[in-house]
């Protein structure tokens, strides 16, 4: 089995709205949307691993960043367990650097169904929080 560490950034305006991303064709979970971030280096911490990712992905220099909640995904082959971080500071504009087709949404237009298995609680916890 592998085991990967996952840091993935919710980047958050101020107005509230989300960022996300859509997953490559040739990906794992191919066309999902999820949150933007990646692989935990050796050697990296996880807000080393969160800017680096971020920065890599979107084009912005995260300047703050607040552990939210983890979340493991497991099946026959891989065993993932995903630190899920909010951004609500950063410089620069975020974009699909790689391409890939992003989006702004509120909290109550992100569909569930839309992202990875794991993230599922998240984008339910997210809702809850901006509509108590």
């Amino acid at each position: 089995m592998k085991y990967l560490q996952v840091v993935v950034g919710i980047i958050k305006d101020q107005k509230g709205m989300i960022f996300i991303a859509q997953r490559s064709a040739d990906s794992h979970m191919a066309n999902m949307w999820e949150f933007p971030g990646g692989k935990i280096e050796a050697g990296e911490t996880p807000e080393q691993a969160l800017s680096r990712e971020l920065l890599e992905e979107t084009g912005i220099c995260v300047e703050n960043a607040i552990a939210y909640d983890t979340a493991v995904h497991a099946d026959n082959t891989l065993h993932v367990t995903l630190h899920f971080y909010i951004v609500e500071r950063w410089q620069g504009t975020p974009y699909g650097r790689e391409g890939q087709p992003v989006r702004w949404l509120s909290a109550a237009e992100l569909q569930a169904d839309e992202f990875p298995p794991a993230n599922k609680p998240i984008v339910a916890r997210l809702q809850a929080e901006a509509h108590p």
